[in-house]
């Protein structure tokens, strides 16, 4: 499959402004035009490299920033409706006057920070807390991004019958879920670690995370402006570091006997190299000898795209315990089920 192939491979259609311009990307470089020039050095690049992913992040920035205006207009998450069917023309000018820029974004690997997976990692927060009986907690979180999950108390989380968390909160996430017991906890401490931490404290880390948000997903691009400014006066602190190294240094340090230490992940073992996985299972049970521990993960592969979709609760992200299954979601956050 060549490059152009993938690019149209990556939507199938063209229903929304992403399906329609990777089509166009794969004109262009099939043309040999400024697309080619772009991707000259990923020609044989696979799927899983997700040049088209990077491709359409870094002209997303561009457009983020203020530099193609003309472009704002077809931008759903800023505003823009238009139809971009005969819109080629005014993003080819854009493209070809950025192709330094636009070949350097290839390099930028894709990263988000989808904050609607709190609503569901707060669930874990929840049960253990209510099976330990301690409310204070340690919170650390391996491959974290930006942190803004870190930030879970900070956010207001509400279902059909239950909600949790300030009413003045700028992010307000909708779990489209029944049955959730609030249990009151108070975080004493966060950090996280990741290979490459955004610092959302700058505009060129806020439009990074932005960038990779596609376009059309409005409610997405919702979550994130609240979450950013949920952020903004007291951002969390991310180390550089491999969740494994990092993980097993931050439980070597001791913890008050009325604190739990929870250790969340989300979205982030399937990147992980295998010994990196061991590391962070190994960190953890060593661990349970000398603190009240307490490990909740949100993991799950996408499954393959069907004609029919997928359903959340046997193909979604499975929300567990120390092990044990509490809750399914969307590989974004909401909906959440509960097991």
């Amino acid at each position: 499959m060549t490059l152009a192939d993938l690019f149209r491979d990556h939507f199938g259609h063209q229903e929304h402004l992403y399906g329609w311009l990777l089509d166009r990307f794969a004109d262009d470089l099939e043309a040999g035009g400024p697309t080619a020039e772009i991707c000259r050095d990923h020609l044989d690049a696979s799927r899983g490299d997700a040049v088209q992913l990077r491709l359409l992040a870094a002209l997303h920035r561009i457009v983020l920033r203020g530099d193609a205006p003309e472009l704002e207009r077809f931008y759903p998450n800023l505003g823009g409706n238009d139809a971009y069917a005969d819109a080629w023309p005014l993003f080819a000018e854009v493209i070809a006057t950025h192709v330094l820029e636009l070949r350097e974004g290839l390099a930028v690997a894709p990263q988000t920070n989808e904050v609607g997976r709190s609503a569901c990692l707060l669930v874990g927060i929840f049960e253990a807390v209510r099976r330990t009986g301690l409310s204070r907690v340690r919170l650390l979180e391996p491959g974290a991004s930006a942190g803004l999950n870190l930030l879970v108390d900070r956010y207001r989380f509400v279902g059909e019958d239950w909600a949790y968390g300030p009413e003045s909160s700028p992010l307000a996430i909708d779990t489209e879920s029944s049955g959730v017991r609030p249990v009151p906890f108070e975080i004493v401490a966060r950090r996280g670690c990741d290979l490459a931490p955004v610092d959302v404290s700058t505009e060129k880390g806020r439009h990074y995370l932005t960038s990779f948000v596609w376009p059309h997903q409005v409610d997405r691009h919702a979550r994130l402006a609240g979450a950013l400014a949920a952020a903004a006066d007291d951002p969390p602190l991310i180390d550089v570091g491999s969740a494994d190294t990092w993980l097993q240094d931050q439980l070597a340090a001791p913890a008050q006997d009325d604190v739990l230490t929870v250790v969340w992940q989300s979205i982030t073992e399937q990147y992980w190299p295998t010994e990196v996985r061991t590391g962070v299972r190994a960190a953890i049970a060593e661990a349970r000898s000398r603190l009240r521990i307490a490990h909740i993960s949100m993991e799950g592969v996408p499954p393959a795209q069907k004609a029919s979709g997928w359903d959340v609760r046997s193909d979604g992200p499975a929300l567990r315990l120390d092990g044990d299954l509490l809750a399914r979601s969307s590989h974004h956050g909401p909906p959440l089920i509960l097991e």
